[in-house]
């Protein structure tokens, strides 16, 4: 059985959606959920099941992989709702003892609001920067 992943980061970075999408399924990893855009017509009435399908799948995925691209002008950009799903991979770690494991794609500048959370959260271990193979 291969090993679920989750891509979290900005619907809006398409290219780097499919690239990281198939760089996963390349090297034999399930991806089970990522970011994709809802159409405006029917954003708010299919916006709440489409947050609820992707902390599901976040809830049973082996890998949470934080795709925080440079966006812009931001360097390892990352926004509310991504972090917002990091920090529910560590609380699934933390409170019901899962085992996900969460990837960040690059340590942001610090400009990203985020960034004393994660560089803490590295030092910790609750999370792990991406290594290039």
């Amino acid at each position: 059985m291969n090993k679920k992943v989750v891509i979290a980061g900005s619907a809006s970075l398409r290219e780097k959606i499919e690239f990281w999408k198939n760089h996963w399924e390349s090297r034999g990893f399930d991806v089970v959920n990522y970011p994709a855009p809802i159409p405006k017509e029917t954003f708010l009435k299919d916006y709440p099941q489409v947050h609820k399908s992707f902390f599901e799948d976040i809830t049973n995925s082996d890998i949470l992989f934080v795709m925080n691209e440079d966006k812009g002008g931001i360097k390892g950009y990352l926004g509310a709702e991504s972090f917002a799903e990091m920090c529910f991979g560590v609380a699934q770690n933390l409170i019901y003892n899962k085992n996900i494991q969460i990837i960040i794609l690059q340590l942001p500048e610090k400009a990203v609001q985020s960034y004393d959370e994660i560089t803490l959260w590295l030092k910790l271990g609750w999370i792990e920067l991406y290594k290039k193979k």
